[in-house]
């Protein structure tokens, strides 16, 4: 999937965008059109505003400035966070988990009839490689696990739109590739937009069409072979940036990737 095509109505639309938090802006701007069944990757340093970006198109945090547009609504958004850590002593069960984005607890559509809503979640499960371990409690399963889970309760609803918030983060590097295959894998046969936001850009770097870069306000959209170069990154962070390329893999040298967290005036949600 390369970058959207003449004629086809952006899964996600920004016109405009401005986030401010008191004197400090997180972006300015920022005009981004993300087609269906496009992988856009969101990186930059902490406090840049990734996590804000999501929280925008969640419809959790409002612009300062612009517009935002998500086809079909917030109903039409599934949302993969960062892996946490579970109480062991959960008795949650794993399906249950999953049919949190049929019930609103998520940001899903709730479903009335319990076979057509067992179905779906039974699809789910099966989607992610889960289906053995449905009726376990979470508590119990590896991280690895249970963000497989996180993935099929994004995915249940059937949304349009992906969002993923450092999806990857604490899992080891065949959980990485797993997720990523499995995020992938729905783009591909549903026409799924993913915005993706990670510190890391390697694990999914095949899959990336579009690189969306955030540096202290400043920002560059592109694929990443034009994004992830020394000139750019350079620019954006305005220091000497080394890109290395090792086989197939980027490695940035010099930027600052550890700053103060971005603020939250609204508590986190799931």
């Amino acid at each position: 999937m390369t970058a959207q095509l003449a004629g086809t109505r952006a899964a996600v639309a920004l016109r405009g965008a401005r986030l401010a938090y008191g004197d400090r802006v997180l972006w300015d701007g920022l005009d981004l059109d993300v087609a269906p069944g496009e992988f856009v990757a969101v990186l930059g340093p902490n406090g840049s505003g990734k996590t804000s970006l999501i929280r925008v198109l969640l419809g959790l945090q409002p612009l300062s400035a612009g517009t935002v547009r998500v086809e079909g609504g917030n109903r039409c958004v599934g949302y993969i966070p960062q892996q946490r850590a579970v109480d062991a002593t959960l008795t949650v069960r794993a399906r249950d988990l999953v049919g949190f984005g049929l019930d609103g607890h998520g940001w899903g559509v709730g479903l009335r009839g319990r076979r057509e809503r067992r179905e779906k979640v039974d699809a789910a499960l099966a989607a992610v490689g889960a289906t053995r371990y449905a009726d376990e409690p979470i508590g119990l399963l590896s991280g690895g696990e249970q963000q497989r889970l996180r993935v099929a309760q994004a995915l249940v609803g059937d949304p349009g739109v992906l969002l993923c918030d450092e999806p990857l983060l604490s899992l080891d590097l065949a959980h990485q590739r797993v997720v990523s295959d499995l995020i992938d894998a729905r783009r591909r046969a549903a026409g799924t937009a993913v915005l993706f936001v990670t510190h890391e850009i390697n694990p999914i770097l095949p899959l990336v069409d579009r690189v969306l870069y955030l540096v202290e306000g400043r920002f560059r959209i592109g694929p990443p072979a034009e994004v992830m170069t020394s000139r750019v990154l350079s620019e954006l962070y305005r220091t000497n940036v080394e890109v290395v390329r090792v086989r197939d893999q980027i490695h940035v040298v010099g930027a600052q990737h550890v700053c103060e967290e971005e603020p939250h005036h609204v508590a986190d949600e799931g």
